[in-house]
């Protein structure tokens, strides 16, 4: 029944014919980093924390629990909520934005949508306050349980720009600040100010004056640029401001400010940045570059504690892995917090008590980075992506399978394919999967790799007398076939794989016969962020499309 019901959906919203869905039995990915090699040693700790495109992300302690969000642009479900009792070990738990009846992501280009989401508690309810580019702007949603139900979105018009978080006083005052323009015309290209205003809950409406509290960033005559991702807190009688600077690329930067109320005067510290890895060079091994976004957090003995984004480049400023969340112990100097000193690496082995720390698999008595084999038997919450907001059910996992009934969308379009997708977590990695062999006429399935509409690749098979194999690339505005085959007598199933060791994506397939190669060492760097552009990470994952006629 359920079957039926999803094909009467599938045509009601025009797809070309009813075809049956293409079965993948499985799809397994393992990360084959470096640093995944080697035991974690006792009392120690891996960055990052949360692999893969997990940028922007904001953290807030409730009891024994940390909570963290992160923004997914526009990825649906959006704002996802992690759960931890120790800031390594991080869990699934819900999204903040899961209802596609409530927003609309058509016609968004993949780095809109969902920026910069901030998490808070208070007097019981939860908050997730964030900004939709190109698709309604600033709002906040509410619940009683980080699991959810989440509330609809309540919108706030009476401001612009992105970034807002929320700052709960002790007296009871709640505030919201953001990112936004200047008073008066910008002095230089990425002026911007960050704004405060008093919010009234039993409202929801804000009050009194906005204010500048922070005009361009640390040094207004330096012409700063990009001061965002503002967090106020109280921390000891006084109030910290702080927030990014310097854009989100290799000049990112974390900086902070002091004051004796939340509406200013807010003095910086005299030794800003608190955070950033620009004044190291380039060419150094390991590198970890454009750290910054950050947000502090306090554990129950005391100590804080700052999560971060930063990026692990294989090549120069080149990473497909996109903006991934870090950790670091923050120590305080005379009265102010520092993440990390002036011109010191963000390690990626970091010593530090943080309770008990698993955040490995191990495999064959090593270390693995990431291995994951799903064999979609379901669960109540998932890491699975889809692209933008999708219009109707195209997908169901059931007796360990995943079956996608296939969209007439293919993946340079705005719109919503039937491509569902994890994220990319390792510089070198497998991933693969199994699927029905001989498709439906006008039918294609297969694996994507996919950074954003115009930066992708498909590995994929269609039945067209002959079973026909192809990769398809598209790395800018045209999509050429870069390698195909064709398979005689195929056999009931197939494999497909897909490895990448750093900028060189391979891809596989097996007929029956083993693993044979359609394309090897294709130039994967079209997925970097430096080349593809915008603020995501490249994921991938099964795809199925209707051809067109």
């Amino acid at each position: 029944m359920k079957h039926l019901l999803l094909l009467l959906a599938a045509c009601a919203a025009g797809i070309a014919h009813a075809a049956d869905p293409v079965r993948f039995d499985w799809f397994e990915y393992t990360g084959r980093d470096t640093a995944g090699d080697y035991r974690l040693p006792a009392g120690h700790y891996r960055n990052p924390i949360l692999a893969g495109y997990y940028p922007d992300p904001s953290v807030t302690r409730v009891g024994d629990k940390f909570y963290l969000v992160n923004s997914t642009f526009a990825h649906w479900p959006g704002i996802p909520i992690h759960e931890s009792t120790d800031l390594v070990n991080w869990k699934l738990v819900g999204y903040a934005l899961n209802d596609p009846t409530k927003v609309n992501f058509d016609g968004l280009g993949t780095s809109r949508g969902v920026f910069a989401p901030s998490i808070h508690f208070h007097d019981g309810t939860w908050y997730v306050i964030n900004t939709l580019v190109d698709a309604g702007g600033n709002f906040f949603v509410t619940a009683k349980d980080p699991t959810g139900p989440w509330s609809d979105p309540v919108w706030l018009k009476d401001i612009d720009g992105i970034d807002p978080s929320f700052f709960f006083d002790d007296d009871g005052k709640a505030y919201i600040l953001n990112n936004g323009p200047p008073e008066g015309a910008p002095l230089y290209n990425g002026h911007r100010a960050i704004w405060i205003q008093e919010f009234e809950l039993a409202s929801q409406r804000f009050t009194g004056p906005r204010k500048v509290i922070v005009n361009g960033g640390v040094d207004l005559a330096s012409k700063p640029i990009w001061i965002e991702g503002p967090h106020l807190y109280r921390i000891r009688g006084a109030y910290y401001l702080m927030c990014a600077e310097g854009g989100t690329g290799d000049g990112h930067s974390e900086v902070i400010f002091r004051a004796k109320s939340p509406w200013g005067p807010f003095e910086p510290y005299k030794r800003n940045p608190i955070l950033t890895q620009r004044d190291l060079p380039k060419d150094r091994d390991n590198a970890v570059s454009s750290a910054g976004h950050a947000d502090l957090v306090q554990r129950q003995d005391g100590s804080w504690w700052a999560v971060f984004l930063a990026t692990r480049p294989y090549s120069g400023e080149r990473f497909n892995t996109g903006r991934e969340t870090f950790l670091l112990p923050v120590t305080w100097k005379d009265g102010w917090p520092l993440i990390l000193p002036p011109h010191t690496t963000v390690p990626l082995l970091v010593s530090a008590q943080v309770g008990r720390v698993t955040n490995y698999v191990r495999r064959e008595g090593r270390q693995g980075a990431h291995i994951q084999r799903d064999e979609f038997k379901g669960t109540s919450e998932t890491e699975w992506l889809q692209v933008r907001v999708p219009k109707q059910p195209w997908y169901r996992m059931d007796q360990g399978a995943l079956e996608i009934t296939a969209l007439p969308v293919n993946l340079e379009q705005k719109l919503n394919p039937s491509f569902l997708a994890r994220r990319q977590q390792d510089q070198r990695f497998d991933a693969s999967t199994q699927l029905v062999a001989r498709l439906a006429p006008g039918i294609s399935a297969g694996i994507a790799v996919y950074q954003n509409e115009d930066h992708w690749f498909f590995l994929g098979t269609k039945t067209q007398g002959a079973q026909r194999l192809f990769l398809e690339r598209r790395a800018g505005a045209t999509t050429e076939v870069i390698a195909e085959a064709s398979i005689a007598a195929p056999p009931e199933t197939l494999r497909l794989r897909v490895s990448a060791e750093g900028p060189n994506y391979s891809f596989y397939y097996d007929a029956g016969k083993g693993w044979q190669a359609l394309r090897e060492n294709a130039d994967g760097s079209i997925l970097s962020t430096e080349i593809a552009g915008g603020f995501v990470g490249t994921v991938l994952g099964p795809f199925a499309r209707q051809e067109n006629p």
